[in-house]
């Protein structure tokens, strides 16, 4: 979000909590999210894509909706919130005619050409509105919308799809690049959608109606970078926005003092340690190992700052409408060892992968009649998790072995907790030297986490290699 759709965002949600009448809340939410994703989604090089992405998004959360749910039966509050959304659709196309003082969508297709696409959408949804979703189409749903995520996190088939859709709409080709597709926010749709499959495959997800699934899904403080809410914690929410007494002044100062705050951790501090962090250009002026290690650290303590202080922005714009989202931070880089460190950082996609790859990778291999001892299954677990961290921010061999790198450090400071647990017990006893040992842990976790940056940092091996020579005085 840039800063000047932070303050709409803000000034929207105090009319809402203030001035909105409590039985409009939660159509005024789906509404303005539908909207604001159009708005939020960065313009980008291909014909009509940057209207075609979040349509795209709107398509996909109906048709996972539609297999999710539990009823046989589509209410009428489900039919209103299809044909406003579609309604919404068709409207944003009126600005290929005419001028609009807002431009919510930059390049959108001919009105009729959308008003097909959604017409072919509808009546899908009217010939499967009667029929339970079995196990299977959801596994097949599942595969799909993973297929499209490792689609668009590997850069050769993005480029291969930008060159195609090119080719398609008549531009050239040879300028086919990766930032042609930027889906903002598919990485946290993706997660949202494969938690409500996957629950309702467990029976574990509550009925939601469209309306609720579709808001929670697309929650705008939400959707470019998360936190990654559950769609029952979500729910709970929403569904009290009519009820709720929201024009609290303590409720209010809270949430304006945290984005606040997030905007001076990520517009002053963040933006500010930019200059002399991480990355190729600036590394490639480092001339000593002194000039490396400030980079490097200028580099965790932007990341931090950076995405601590989007979340903090998020969480607040959420208390303004009504939403508590989950924390995703809690000082990481103060916690001694790696363990605490991923209870702390990104908790929400933390728990997204305990929940939905750890827990069944390990009660599949405890469930074998041949398992494995426990430490093996721990080291595979935890190594297939954090590889999936990696993979999930893009498909590259430096963000594969950033999750090694992870993993091993938490198995082997798993097998070390184990065996000093009498030790530390006794540690405990001793005030002086337990304080002085936890300040070692946390500069030891800090620094294997400031390490791993690197391969975070870096787009390639030779990159990585070159920034582990400076920071040793090896690169002159």
């Amino acid at each position: 979000m840039e800063l000047g759709q932070i303050a709409a965002f803000v000034i929207a949600g105090l009319i809402y909590l203030l001035v909105l009448p409590s039985r409009w809340r939660k159509w005024a939410l789906l509404i303005g999210s539908v909207i604001a994703i159009y708005w939020l989604q960065p313009t980008l090089n291909i014909r009509w894509l940057d209207y075609s992405l979040p349509t795209a998004t709107l398509g996909i959360t109906i048709v996972c909706w539609l297999v999710t749910r539990q009823s046989s039966t589509l209410l009428r509050e489900d039919w209103q919130t299809l044909a406003l959304v579609i309604v919404i659709a068709l409207l944003l196309t009126i600005s290929r005619y005419i001028e609009i003082p807002i431009e919510l969508t930059s390049r959108p297709p001919e009105t009729w050409q959308v008003a097909v696409c959604l017409l072919v959408l509808t009546g899908a949804i009217f010939v499967l509105r009667n029929r339970a979703s079995s196990h299977l189409v959801i596994s097949i749903v599942i595969i799909l919308i993973t297929g499209l995520f490792i689609l668009l996190k590997t850069e050769s088939l993005t480029v291969s799809l930008s060159h195609f859709l090119r080719g398609q709409t008549g531009q050239d080709q040879s300028l086919a690049t990766v930032i042609d597709i930027q889906w903002l926010g598919f990485s946290y749709i993706a997660f949202r959608l494969i938690h409500t499959l996957r629950d309702r495959q467990s029976g574990l997800l509550p009925e939601l109606s469209l309306r609720e699934y579709l808001t929670y899904v697309i929650f705008f403080p939400a959707y470019a970078a998360g936190p990654i809410d559950r769609a029952e914690r979500f729910a709970a929410d929403y569904r009290a926005l009519s009820v709720t007494n929201m024009r609290d002044a303590n409720k209010i100062t809270v949430a304006l003092t945290r984005i606040t705050v997030g905007l001076f951790k990520k517009f002053v501090i963040a933006d500010g340690l930019a200059y002399f962090s991480l990355n190729t250009t600036n590394i490639a002026q480092a001339n000593s190992a002194g000039a490396t290690w400030i980079l490097l650290y200028s580099y965790a303590i932007r990341l931090y700052f950076d995405f601590s202080g989007y979340s903090d922005i998020a969480i607040g714009i959420g208390m303004l409408f009504g939403i508590q989202l989950p924390e995703n931070f809690n000082l990481p880089y103060l916690k001694n060892n790696i363990t605490t460190f991923w209870q702390s950082w990104h908790m929400t996609l933390s728990n997204w992968v305990r929940s939905y790859v750890y827990s069944p990778l390990s009660r599949n291999l405890l469930r074998r009649k041949n398992k494995p001892s426990n430490n093996v299954i721990i080291l595979i677990c935890t190594l297939t998790t954090m590889v999936i961290i990696g993979l999930w921010h893009g498909v590259t061999l430096p963000f594969v072995i950033w999750g090694l790198w992870h993993g091993i450090g938490l198995f082997l400071h798993k097998l070390w907790s184990d065996r000093t647990r009498g030790w530390y017990r006794r540690l405990k006893q001793k005030p002086v030297a337990s304080r002085l040992w936890y300040g070692m842990g946390v500069m030891l976790t800090f620094h294997f986490v400031l390490l791993g940056w690197v391969w975070f940092a870096m787009p390639d091996m030779a990159s990585a290699f070159h920034v582990f020579s400076g920071l040793l005085g090896l690169v002159r």
